[in-house]
């Protein structure tokens, strides 16, 4: 979650490398899902740090418009660093849903809750991949580096990770972890190479 302006740009360093963008003019004006990604740090920023109310204003509004634009339900402090949304089109993910860093997610994606119970939403691990139409629901948890593959329905935990998930409902159809399906613009601070032990 970010808590400072140094997390705030954290965040959007390792969304710009997860999704492969440059900064550049034409990225910066014309590409609506960085766009959408620069204003969903921003939000979160604003949010969680108690800034100016008519600021966080303005950006909750062209976010909202952005959400409407693209199709996406995504609401903030969700999503971990490094965040990559493939596509434009439908993606619904509850507010109480926790996805951890490196996420790489495609279109018609439904992240949600068992039927009637608005608070029991999933926990996925860190650099997962969802793969195009999956829904994920209900009050699990899913392991780091697991790929969940199209049309997939998960309902149960699957804590190991590193697996491919696939069917309906969802089970283990491989151990191949989500490794070369997403880009991990995230590294843990504490597993990043120490200039001076070079």
């Amino acid at each position: 979650m970010i808590k400072t302006k140094q997390d705030y740009l954290d965040y959007l360093q390792a969304d710009k490398v997860s999704l492969g963008r440059k900064w550049s003019i034409k990225s910066y004006l014309f590409d609506d899902i960085w766009r959408f990604q620069r204003l969903l740090r921003r939000l979160e920023y604003l949010t969680n740090c108690k800034k100016s109310r008519l600021r966080r204003a303005v950006v909750a509004f062209a976010y909202h418009r952005a959400e409407v634009k693209l199709g996406f339900t995504i609401p903030i402090n969700v999503f971990g660093p490094g965040l990559a949304i493939a596509h434009r089109g439908t993606i619904v993910v509850n507010r109480a849903a926790r996805i951890g860093a490196n996420c790489r997610i495609h279109v018609c994606v439904n992240i949600g809750t068992e039927a009637g119970k608005g608070a029991d939403a999933p926990t996925i691990g860190e650099n997962c991949y969802i793969g195009p139409g999956a829904k994920i629901f209900g009050k699990i948890r899913i392991g780091d580096n697991t790929a969940i593959g199209a049309n997939s329905v998960v309902n149960a935990d699957f804590l190991a990770g590193n697996a491919t998930l696939g069917g309906v409902p969802a089970k283990v159809i491989s151990h191949r972890s989500s490794e070369g399906l997403l880009v991990r613009g995230y590294v843990h601070r504490s597993l990043e190479a120490d200039p001076a032990c070079d």
